[in-house]
């Protein structure tokens, strides 16, 4: 379970940002749909992960972000669910992903 680390991870870039601050209140995370995270694998490492550490009470907010694609035949851009969806225009397999792969840490809130 690969999700556990990523965890890990966020704890370690929240609290590496927050050295200064008593608290923190809030964390927002973009997380592709496209990435590979399983969601509810992800859930149950953050309730263990979080466990005495600072992020412990704060507010999650997880941003999903949809998946995008260009293909690289005809540049018709579309939505994707899975990144070995085809062309819905022409069915190539050629295809560039534009969004959607996404793994962040876009804010923290600290007091």
């Amino acid at each position: 379970m690969h999700e556990l680390s990523l965890v890990l991870s966020i704890i370690e870039i929240a609290e590496n940002h927050a050295q200064d601050a008593q608290s923190i209140d809030e964390i927002e995370i973009d997380i592709g749909q496209l990435s590979a995270v399983e969601m509810d694998a992800f859930e149950f490492a953050w309730k263990q992960g979080v466990k005495d550490t600072r992020l412990q009470n704060a507010i999650k907010i997880i941003n999903r972000i949809s998946g995008k694609g260009a293909c690289f035949n005809c540049e018709f851009e579309f939505q994707l669910q899975n990144v070995y969806d085809t062309c819905p225009q022409c069915g190539s397999h050629f295809i560039n992903i534009l969004r959607g792969k996404e793994f962040k840490v876009k804010s923290i809130l600290v007091s």
